[in-house]
């Protein structure tokens, strides 16, 4: 089984656990703050996974560092240490953010511009793109790409919308091309 079908696995049961008990909110928080404990701390995971620890230093770790965080979070990490899958952790995470911001309607997307965009025109964007695309909000993060000359282009999951000079310029020698054939 692939790691990421065993990963979308061990969140949709946290995700379960959390809606059962009404504590989604207070996972999702707590799963914000492990994605960036992960990013931040590149030797966490290479600890977790080195076999040459013990499983029970690793609980005990896990335990000590992430007192204020809830049982059943604690517990999954615990489960996949004894399992051996505690590298896809940043994958659980990651489909759990993702399923809670699918049942709140909050959608992520890359916005591409030539130069960054203000605070201001990225709220424009999301709430235009939220109606677009029947969400209550959009959590956009802007990369900057001096390839599309102009304009914009912004990519939420497999749609993109291409309001790029360069796109244009593409489309229209499409055009062009399949006029003169």
């Amino acid at each position: 089984m692939s790691e990421a079908v065993v990963a979308k696995r061990y969140a949709e049961a946290l995700f379960q656990v959390g809606t059962d008990k009404s504590t989604i909110d207070q996972l999702d928080k707590e799963m914000n703050v492990l994605q960036q404990v992960f990013k931040q701390n590149s030797n966490l995971l290479p600890f977790l996974t080195n076999p040459r620890v013990e499983n029970a230093k690793k609980k005990q770790f896990l335990t000590e560092v992430f007192k204020g965080i809830s049982t059943d979070l604690l517990n999954t990490m615990k489960l996949l240490v004894e399992r051996s899958r505690v590298e896809l952790m940043p994958f659980v995470v990651d489909h759990f953010i993702h399923m809670s911001n699918d049942a709140k309607g909050i959608s992520d997307a890359t916005v591409y511009s030539v130069h960054a965009l203000s605070e201001d025109d990225l709220k424009k964007l999301s709430k235009t793109f939220a109606k677009r695309f029947g969400k209550k909000s959009i959590n956009l993060e802007n990369k900057i790409d001096p390839s599309i000359i102009g304009g914009i282009k912004l990519r939420m999951g497999n749609s993109i919308y291409d309001g790029s000079i360069s796109g244009k310029l593409k489309r229209i020698e499409r055009s062009i091309v399949s006029a003169n054939k």
